[in-house]
């Protein structure tokens, strides 16, 4: 069983910038996809990011050139970088690690308002 933990959301202004961190158990750490979701009130979980074990990256269109996804194998943890936050990025972030089943945290609120 993998535990993954989320911190880092909260509450910034339009045009601001968050990071949020991931922290995921388990010694084979750099062999996961570990994968940034994010759930809207009264919509559909969606793909954010994803980053492979070997380091390949991928962005949902609505983020690219402004969310930056990272990983730090030594401490088991992978990183969103939200810049240039819009309202329409509010929503619950939620990260899920895959190595042969999936696995996801408990999800940070991150609120983008004036």
């Amino acid at each position: 069983q993998v535990q993954v933990v989320e911190s880092g959301g909260g509450l910034v202004q339009p045009g601001g910038s968050l990071r949020l961190s991931c922290a995921a158990s388990g010694t084979l750490f750099r062999f996961y996809v570990m994968g940034w979701y994010r759930q809207a009130p009264g919509k559909q979980r969606e793909l954010v990011a994803v980053i492979t074990g070997g380091g390949s990256i991928d962005y949902a269109d609505s983020v690219k050139d402004r969310f930056t996804i990272s990983r730090d194998n030594a401490k088991n943890t992978v990183y969103l970088q939200m810049n240039s936050l819009k309202s329409e990025d509010t929503a619950v972030y939620y990260c899920k690690a895959n190595y042969g089943a999936s696995y996801w945290g408990q999800g940070t609120q991150v609120t983008v308002a004036s």
